[in-house]
């Protein structure tokens, strides 16, 4: 993942919040292997909201599917997910807004983390910055 390209991600990320008067983000770009690229967090957002936004990205990148996904696979398999956020230090947060980054070709680069907004908010600015960035969103949808 690319730094321009991570900044590109969370300045169109906020940028859609402000354009749809979202309530306060926080949002986090990872690469491939788990390490921030590029974050930020707005004025008024409340104190865990960042580790939220970290955890929903952390986990997609680390189960390797989007943080929406992982809260379907909870429903119906709650002791592997739990497991995960055991093994994980509890960085995995299961709740829609982490969506996996890819490049034209499919490989995998990364992911966002949002949060702050309801959790279908957090995900389509998600889209927005990935798009913005020229890269791919999946949201396993």
């Amino acid at each position: 993942m690319q730094l321009a390209s991570a900044q590109i991600v969370v300045q169109e990320a906020l940028r859609l919040a402000r354009a749809r008067a979202m309530k306060p983000l926080a949002v986090v770009v990872i690469d491939a292997r788990g390490a921030i690229r590029a974050a930020a967090s707005e004025d008024g957002t409340s104190l865990h909201r960042f580790d939220v936004a970290h955890g929903k990205a952390y986990g997609a990148v680390a189960l390797g599917m989007s943080s929406r996904l992982i809260m379907e696979r909870a429903e119906k398999q709650a002791y592997f997910v739990a497991a995960m956020s055991h093994i994980t230090g509890g960085r995995v947060v299961p709740v829609p807004g982490g969506v996996l980054i890819r490049d034209g070709a499919g490989a995998l680069l990364g992911a966002v983390g949002i949060s702050g907004d309801t959790s279908e908010n957090d995900e389509a600015c998600c889209v927005a910055g990935i798009a913005a960035a020229g890269l791919v969103a999946d949201t396993g949808a």
